[in-house]
């Protein structure tokens, strides 16, 4: 049932992530919503550690730290792929 439920909060905060970097124009994209969300929180998660002096520790982060971590990852894939169209 965690397991679960950390599924289901990665993919409402990588939701929440397109809403506020603007891609979601066409929708929310869930697989991106998954991926942002589940990767953003260990991303906000080591920049929490990093911030709290912790060093090089990789773990989940609450809420805002996972919102942070996944508008990054949104931001990066879309920057990507921006770059993969125009070059290819």
């Amino acid at each position: 049932m965690l397991i679960i439920g950390i599924l289901v909060f990665g993919m409402l905060i990588g939701a929440a992530a397109q809403l506020v970097v603007g891609k979601s124009n066409a929708g929310i994209d869930w697989g991106l919503a998954f991926a942002a969300g589940v990767i953003g929180s260990f991303i906000g998660g080591l920049l929490v550690s990093l911030i709290a002096g912790d060093g090089l520790a990789f773990r989940p982060s609450g809420i805002i730290g996972s919102l942070v971590g996944a508008i990054i990852v949104t931001t990066g894939w879309s920057w990507w792929r921006r770059r993969a169209s125009v070059n290819g």
